[in-house]
């Protein structure tokens, strides 16, 4: 027997499923980026990052809720221009992401949609979610939230920053989910002193001072990943709860 409430794919259903479903459904829609992370890293790592946390959040998020979640099909680019001179990034510019996901969403509206959530994988779409949530708000019918995954990984030590990018953080998700994508990652050979760019920082010359990645991903160890993946999928579970119960 199907669960009553329970998380369903988009694409998987009837546009009849979809009328009967959306208007009291909590439509959840995983964006990512395609971009370089360093020489041992996919370049898909932030989409698959932010789809696997969806994947591991939703059902659990739709019986506490009681609601029905609908996943989206995913957005996998996004907003990386900061990584194009390294090659292997495929990016849309700002302005286009944010037309993207407002015309996407609006169009929701027809199928009757009401609240949708932005879940996050990549630093560079943050500010352009809040801005799509913004807009959307206020020119449809559509509630929209913004978070990023992340937000829910846990408190490592200082020198780790979450997410980092393709540092150590990262390259544990990915060792526990994916290994057989991940090259052996070296120890670092930056330049004494070189600076990493901070929260809101944008410098290329930061970036190519540390070759497109932060603190110390060789010291990354897949059990790390597989505990962080627990607490992702816990709190970004009930970050889904409260959404449904607020919006």
């Amino acid at each position: 027997m199907e669960p009553i409430h329970a998380a369903r794919a988009w694409e998987e259903l009837t546009r009849e499923e979809i009328l009967r479903l959306a208007p009291d459904a909590l439509v959840v829609v995983p964006l990512g980026a395609i971009e370089q992370h360093g020489p041992f890293l996919p370049t898909g790592t932030d989409s698959l990052l932010s789809m696997h946390a969806v994947r591991l959040a939703a059902d659990a998020a739709a019986r506490a809720a009681g609601v029905n979640l609908l996943l989206a099909p995913f957005l996998r680019i996004g907003s990386s221009d900061h990584h194009l001179p390294f090659g292997g990034t495929i990016s849309l510019p700002p302005a286009t992401l944010l037309q993207v996901l407002t015309d996407a969403i609006r169009s929701m509206a027809h199928s009757g949609v009401r609240r949708v959530v932005l879940v996050n994988g990549h630093g560079g779409n943050t500010g352009i979610c809040h801005a799509a949530a913004a807009a959307i708000s206020t020119t449809s019918p559509i509630s929209v939230a913004a978070v990023d995954y992340w937000e829910h990984g846990g408190d490592w030590t200082p020198e780790v920053p979450v997410p980092g990018h393709a540092g150590r953080w990262e390259t544990a998700l990915m060792l526990s989910l994916r290994a057989d994508l991940v090259k052996a990652p070296v120890a670092l050979a930056k330049a004494p002193g070189a600076r990493e760019p901070g929260r809101g920082v944008y410098s290329a010359a930061i970036w190519k001072s540390i070759d497109g990645y932060t603190d110390r991903p060789d010291k990354a160890r897949a059990q790390d990943g597989a505990a962080t993946w627990d607490l992702v999928a816990a709190g970004l579970a009930d970050r889904l709860v409260q959404l449904a119960e607020a919006m």
